[in-house]
């Protein structure tokens, strides 16, 4: 084990997806897996395989498309859970079960009902039985930043010789301060030695898992669990891109320390995670938010055109933000300029999503005087979704809602090469929206969340419109996406991507019952 290289393991597809609202289907996971390869993440959490039919297929498919880095999946400390873990990583090149069970007293107590002998017991068990199928075992202590130090070493010590490779000890809730995360990774750290990686996991109830994970690698963790833009549970995990900078920044402090990331991924990794979840960073996030790198302080904007590290600890350009293009696109650009400027922006499209990608991009400089880079973002990723379009809308027409107005809309949808127009009245211009597509489609949902916001700047910015709807209380919440200058139809389109994506579940669903019935 290199004592210099602290493996980054990324759990956005697991842990970042129980974010609320963060739900992805199984298309989208594989594009963020792409890219976390891209970014040369160590390890990538895909999911916990035995959650649910979509979570198995996800990880399988994953398995099937990743070659650098390890695919993971999660597992209870359960022979059910640890089977479907590894046969959903079944056709990775680099694979680990990744299992656990809680160790602190009030979860063995209330949640597990077991005494702390059995628990040891199942770990080992799960252990040993992960072993049968992968050399790559982690295990982790649930809730470990309230346990026992003394049970700790127990158990660790016992699934070592089971053969457990890697330990982590998650701060489950978020509790820990620093030096306490410090003081136990080091007692563990000198007891584990160099018989296992320790890892730490921490969560961000409290606002300290990026400094939590820092302590921990200062006192011998060498594997970090993480996520982009710090997606997770409640308040959400460390942040992949603050971990890594740090380690980057401060040399001073952790000296040969550092990952293997490709820090111009950063950027790129965050955007598309913000865009398939529709959560993106508060302007101020660290490292990736908006205002990241923005000086609007005369005396800052001064200091920085004089010597940019006057206010800047980190280049833009090394977590991947170009802010000085070398390809600037407008509407003379031609095809070739533009397939340029995606390569430039690291993506990889077939030629019919070239062209219509190229044909959107064309539409948009008639009607903006600027098509900044994230505009181009924006087309190709809504261009390479894998969602089929079972319902396409092709426009809507309001009514002129003034001051006593009645607002109603009109919409036209296309399905199955037959064009359907109908009228409904709402509440207001996009609940008049909403209804019509329900009347004009024949699926009823229920508005969960409305998102919008401009892609770039400028009067003329792209709309990004994210909705979560569900359309059958026995099915999750759906996210859909809309892009268009217009607000309205960028609306209209986030409505009815969702309810194609809830069809492409629901279908997915369907197929996956009739092969277990042998159908």
């Amino acid at each position: 084990m290199d004592q210099d290289i602290v493996k980054i393991f990324d759990t956005t597809l697991r842990d970042g997806e129980q974010s609320p609202g963060a739900s992805m289907n199984t298309e989208e996971k594989i594009k963020i897996a792409k890219q976390l390869e891209k970014l040369k993440v160590d390890i990538i959490e895909a999911g916990f395989a035995a959650a649910s039919p979509g979570d198995f297929n996800a990880i399988k498919r994953i398995s099937e498309v990743v070659e650098g880095s390890i695919v993971c999946s999660l597992a209870r400390a359960l022979e059910k859970d640890i089977k479907a873990a590894a046969d959903a990583i079944a056709m990775a090149k680099k694979k680990r079960i990744h299992t656990f069970i809680a160790t602190s007293p009030i979860h063995m107590e209330y949640k597990l009902k077991m005494k702390p002998e059995d628990v040891i017991k199942r770990a080992v068990d799960s252990v040993t039985y992960a072993r049968t199928f992968v050399d790559d075992v982690e295990f982790s202590c649930e809730d470990a930043g309230r346990s026992e130090i003394g049970f700790l070493k127990e158990i660790l010590d016992e699934v070592i010789k089971a053969g457990a490779t890697t330990l982590n000890i998650p701060d489950t809730v978020g509790y820990r301060l620093p030096h306490e995360m410090g003081e136990l990774i080091k007692e563990l750290h000198t007891f584990v030695g160099n018989r296992a990686t320790l890892s730490v996991h921490c969560h961000n109830d409290l606002g300290l898992a990026v400094a939590n994970s820092m302590f921990s690698i200062l006192n011998g963790a060498r594997q970090i669990e993480c996520t982009i833009n710090g997606l997770g549970e409640r308040a959400g995990n460390a942040a992949l891109e603050e971990v890594v900078m740090i380690l980057k920044t401060r040399k001073d402090i952790f000296g040969n320390i550092d990952t293997k990331i490709n820090t111009k991924e950063i950027v790129p990794s965050s955007r598309l995670v913000a865009n398939i979840t529709g959560i993106e960073p508060q302007p101020n996030k660290a490292i990736v938010g908006k205002n990241a790198f923005a000086h609007e302080s005369g005396i800052h904007q001064d200091g920085v055109l004089k010597n940019s590290q006057t206010y800047e600890i980190m280049s833009a350009s090394e977590i991947g933000l170009d802010q000085s293009s070398s390809i600037v696109l407008g509407k003379h650009s031609g095809r070739h300029a533009f397939r340029e400027k995606i390569k430039e922006l690291g993506f990889e499209v077939g030629e019919d999503e070239l062209n219509r990608a190229f044909d959107r991009f064309k539409l948009l400089c008639d009607k903006k005087k600027e098509v900044y880079d994230d505009d181009i973002r924006m087309i190709i990723g809504d261009e390479t979704s894998n969602i089929p379009n079972t319902f396409e809308l092709i426009g809507i027409q309001l009514s002129d809602c003034s001051l006593g107005g009645m607002p109603y809309a009109a919409i036209s949808i296309k399905h199955e090469e037959k064009i359907t127009n109908d009228a409904a009245i709402g509440n207001g211009s996009i609940d008049a929206i909403f209804k019509t597509i329900d009347r004009v489609c024949g699926y009823s949902g229920q508005l969960l969340d409305y998102k919008v916001e401009a892609v770039s700047r400028g009067k003329d910015a792209l709309a990004k419109v994210v909705v979560k709807v569900v359309f059958d209380d026995d099915k999750p919440a759906v996210i859909g996406h809309g892009l268009n200058i217009d607000t309205i139809l960028a609306s209209g389109k986030a409505y009815v991507n969702a309810l194609n994506s809830y069809l492409s579940m629901k279908e997915f669903l369907k197929s996956k019952m009739d092969d277990s019935q042998g159908i």
